[in-house]
């Protein structure tokens, strides 16, 4: 499993579509075993390629804080499922998911305006 999450100063980056970069962690047995960092690509990010870019990196899961209902909608049709809601420590966050302590928010970002989220 790989798990990616919009990312800022080692914590999850409020705004998903102009996040600094993605942590992409790698996952075995419940543990991470592997952690990287790829660029955000320039745009929106229900426009970027950022999906399909992460769905040949072998991502899986996306863990986010804020996200459009557009952003969503391309990642799980990139077969990623989304986690909203999502915020803190990046390492801690994967740790709690792990554990099965995560669960998706269900709000989409309302203002929605250019990609601004």
């Amino acid at each position: 499993m790989k798990i990616a999450v919009p990312t800022r100063d080692n914590k999850v980056d409020d705004h998903f579509g102009h996040c600094e970069h993605y942590t992409i962690y790698t996952i075995e047995n419940k543990q991470i075993t592997a952690k990287e960092t790829m660029p955000s690509p320039q745009g929106c990010g229900c426009k970027s390629g950022v999906a399909t870019i992460l769905r040949d990196m072998g991502v899986n899961v996306m863990l986010a804080g804020n996200m459009g209902e557009g952003a969503k909608n391309v990642l799980e049709s990139n077969m990623i499922e989304v986690y909203r809601g999502c915020s803190g420590d990046t390492d801690k966050l994967v740790e709690m998911f792990l554990e099965g302590m995560v669960s998706d928010s269900g709000e989409s970002c309302s203002s929605h305006h250019d990609c601004a989220h």
